[in-house]
């Protein structure tokens, strides 16, 4: 998640390279779709590997995965092997910001309606002082897991599924914004819900709930009531990430946050637990933000709670 406020991207230079998927949804021989389908559990050991894969690529890159910097392409390329490896049609979509080169990754699952898309999202990149497991390898691991989730139950979704992971979004969601604006109006409308998953796994954790589209949100919210977790609205994080330039085109978001910077109060730990008075990620931005600054709890039940809007909605 971008430390600055709203805005800060205004003026950035943003030069296409490649201009990929400006068309609607990309189509495959998968049968048609069939009744609605449960969601799997999604394996929170399956997720903590790919964050110590993101991981060991900073600690092999400088110690960072910052866009333009090796190990922002190195995740990329780690990412975008294993949902070819499971039968995603993907896409790189490259634009240049700050004079270096950055990289959308856009994963279609073949099936469903083209001209209404599910799509879940989450920024990739980490800022240059850390390898940025929590900010944003956490919802980046749990997004491309549930993809693989996709993939192992050969799931045929009503409607169209798309994920993606976000480059520059520490810059002021930079290749968010490249991407939508890279849609014309009439794709734009195909895209009924946009999911964003921005620090789903921070060690104090909250449950925050984005509560921008009422369908979106109630979907998150029965999930967590059904396992007895109370949540709250999500406010720290309006403007400072990816769903806005989705909502910013009228196209309806939603998405899961575990806080950042943030103090919890004294209430919010008699709800959730931890340590009231201290940070929701006291390695927010900083070195410390590595694969030990991860509450495994929170990240097993943002994950399951990101699978179940997926099928969910796209059922």
């Amino acid at each position: 998640m971008k430390l600055s406020v709203p805005g800060r991207a205004t003026g950035a230079t943003i030069v296409a390279a490649v201009t990929l998927l400006t068309t609607g949804a990309i189509s495959g021989a998968a049968p048609a779709p069939t009744a609605a389908a449960a969601a799997p559990d999604i394996p929170v050991a399956n997720v903590k590997t790919h964050l110590a894969q993101l991981q060991s690529i900073a600690t092999a890159n400088g110690g960072n995965r910052a866009h333009g910097r090796t190990g922002y392409k190195a995740s990329i390329d780690y990412v975008k092997a294993k949902l070819d490896a499971a039968g995603f049609t993907t896409a790189l979509q490259q634009f240049t910001s700050s004079g270096r080169t950055g990289y959308n990754l856009i994963a279609d699952w073949p099936g469903g309606d083209s001209n209404q898309v599910v799509m879940a999202g989450s920024h990739l990149d980490s800022v240059t002082a850390g390898p940025g497991i929590n900010d944003n390898g956490s919802g980046s691991a749990a997004i491309l897991e549930t993809a693989l989730a996709v993939s192992r139950a050969q799931y045929q979704p009503t409607k169209h599924l798309r994920f993606a992971w976000w480059g520059a979004e520490e810059l002021g969601m930079v290749g968010s914004k490249y991407y939508v604006n890279s849609l014309s109006s009439a794709n734009r409308a195909k895209i009924s819900d946009y999911l964003n998953f921005d620090m789903i796994g921070s060690p104090n954790p909250g449950y925050f709930v984005y509560d921008d589209d009422p369908t979106i949100e109630k979907t998150f919210k029965d999930y967590f009531a059904g396992v007895g977790i109370a949540t709250e609205p999500e406010t720290e994080g309006d403007g400072r990430s990816d769903h806005s330039p989705f909502k910013n085109v009228g196209i309806q978001v939603g998405g899961l946050f575990s806080g950042a910077d943030y103090i919890k109060t004294a209430a919010q730990a008699a709800k959730w637990g931890g340590t009231s008075g201290q940070a929701f990620d006291r390695c927010y931005h900083a070195s410390c933000d590595t694969a030990s600054n991860i509450n495994d709890t929170a990240l097993d039940r943002n994950a399951d709670a990101l699978a179940y809007a997926v099928w969910t909605l796209s059922s």
